[in-house]
């Protein structure tokens, strides 16, 4: 992070997205180092800034500072991965982000209790900052719904999105908008998270009733409907909770 500098954080924004894209997908075994440092990159950065308007850290790093130190601990972390406990995990991915993130935490944390000596930030200073980072996650959460209202305000199988809000804004360009969502949804979400979406709302497609996408995806079972709904709506909140504001404000 030290040659990004608070003008250029969308330039390093860019940089991790682009050079995710270029690993792609694949087993968690089969990334280099490097690879596997690079694809959890945006998992320091979402464990940074819920360090960021907490108490123990409000005013005594940046959020560039915070990210930089979480880096620092997830190539640690990277470097230390128990590879056998991995493998015969049933949910590589989730044990896997579990791990790091415990490491990227206690980085953070350390740094913060280094820098902080006995500063101490006024109340009232720290609930301005509380209030801001809370107006900007509803304005995220605000896109989302607008967002999946807009492109379908009723689901093929017939059930409504996980957040139901009134949208009297002018629509969007589906199309674009539709590209965008997914590049979104490939950052942030698994691949059954993605791929529900996107035959939901029909981003790249025609649009997938539940029982239909229950059976491209292989969910077995009297209710995998079910499931699709479950997925769809843990996919929604995850995107309202790990997108930044930064990400959407050009179309609020």
């Amino acid at each position: 992070m030290k040659k990004y500098n608070i003008q250029n954080y969308l330039r390093y924004k860019d940089d991790v997205k682009i050079s995710i894209t270029r690993i792609g997908n694949r087993e968690f075994e089969d990334y280099t180092r490097d690879e596997l440092i690079v694809t959890f990159l945006p998992l320091v950065e979402n464990l940074a800034r819920k360090f960021s308007t907490a108490q123990q850290a409000s005013g005594v790093m940046s959020i560039n500072d915070l990210i930089q130190e979480g880096s620092f601990g997830l190539i640690k972390a990277v470097d230390n991965i128990t590879w056998d406990i991995l493998l015969a995990s049933d949910d590589k991915e989730r044990t896997l982000k579990s791990f790091l993130a415990k490491r990227i935490r206690g980085a953070i944390r350390r740094a913060i209790d280094m820098n902080r000596g006995g500063m101490r930030i006024p109340e009232h200073k720290l609930n301005e900052i509380r209030k801001d980072f809370s107006e900007d996650k509803k304005m995220v959460e605000l896109f989302f719904n607008s967002v999946f209202l807009s492109l379908d305000s009723t689901a093929s199988d017939g059930s409504t999105i996980a957040h139901d809000v009134e949208d009297k804004s002018d629509g969007y360009n589906k199309e674009l908008l539709a590209a965008y969502i997914k590049s979104l949804m490939l950052q942030y979400l698994n691949h059954k998270e993605f791929q529900v979406l996107r035959l939901s709302y029909g981003l790249d497609c025609d649009k997938h009733a539940a029982k239909d996408i229950a059976e491209i995806l292989g969910i077995k079972g009297d209710s995998s409907y079910v499931r699709v709904s479950q997925l769809k709506k843990q996919a929604i909140d995850k995107l309202i909770a790990d997108v930044q504001h930064e990400q959407v404000i050009d179309y609020l």
